[in-house]
């Protein structure tokens, strides 16, 4: 059965018009015909049945029937941090870190970023990387959505992110510093192709994040948040 998110309020035994991008999915690419159902969620917790139920030239609408509170979100809150890179590359990142659970993801500039988003560009790249992430909720069975935020220099986010484990991503001789139990939040810091700098990290550290080199390869900045999700489900929760 196809999933669609939709942002709008959904009531059982109300009729909706389906958002354009539902709309164009369903009927106009998958061809959907009355009486087929889908499922819905619009990121408030939990998906609704909902039945096809009148088709127009422009628009359509779906009776909202059954509702299932099932939340496949992770007990604890990830806040990636990634520095931004072209092309597909964050495309990927975002795609695989909303499949593997993510709580968000701040967008970061750094001194080897190779973005520098501006004006109206701004907007338009985000509203593509939060389709971006919708579409791989849509796939995958998350009914909870991560916001794509705003840009930010690393600076500025270490003065507003809280979280009960700080980790960035770079090379260190040293113990694991995963714990046996995750905390409930956790913040990732991961650079752009190239890394971070080293004055970048020891920043970093004077702000409370621990050093993290998972393997004694080094990854692409689209494959390390892939890895370092993957690696903190299998911890205790």
């Amino acid at each position: 059965m196809s999933r669609f998110f939709a942002d709008i309020p959904l009531t059982i035994g109300e009729k909706v018009e389906l958002p354009e991008v539902v709309f164009h999915h369903w009927v106009r690419v998958l061809r959907a015909e009355l009486g087929e159902r889908a499922t819905f969620f619009n990121g408030l917790g939990g998906e609704y049945q909902a039945e096809l139920i009148e088709i127009n030239k422009k628009n359509a609408f779906a009776q909202i029937s059954d509702f299932n509170p099932i939340d496949r979100t992770e007990p604890y809150f990830v806040t990636l941090g990634q520095v931004m890179s072209k092309g597909d590359r964050m495309d990927y990142a975002i795609q695989k870190a909303t499949e593997l659970g993510v709580g968000e993801i701040q967008l970061l500039t750094s001194e080897r970023c190779e973005m520098r988003l501006k004006y109206d560009r701004d907007q338009k790249k985000i509203d593509h990387w939060q389709q971006v992430a919708i579409a791989a909720c849509e796939q995958c069975g998350l009914n909870r959505v991560p916001k794509i935020l705003a840009p930010l220099g690393l600076a500025d986010w270490y003065k507003i992110i809280e979280a009960e484990l700080k980790l960035v991503l770079a090379p260190i001789d040293a113990p694991d510093p995963i714990p046996k139990q995750l905390p409930k939040t956790v913040a990732l810091l991961i650079g752009a192709e190239g890394g971070l700098s080293e004055a970048e990290i020891i920043e970093a550290e004077e702000n409370g994040f621990l050093r993290w080199q998972i393997g004694p390869r080094v990854l692409r900045t689209e494959t390390a948040p892939v890895v370092a999700l993957a690696r903190l489900s299998i911890c205790e929760k």
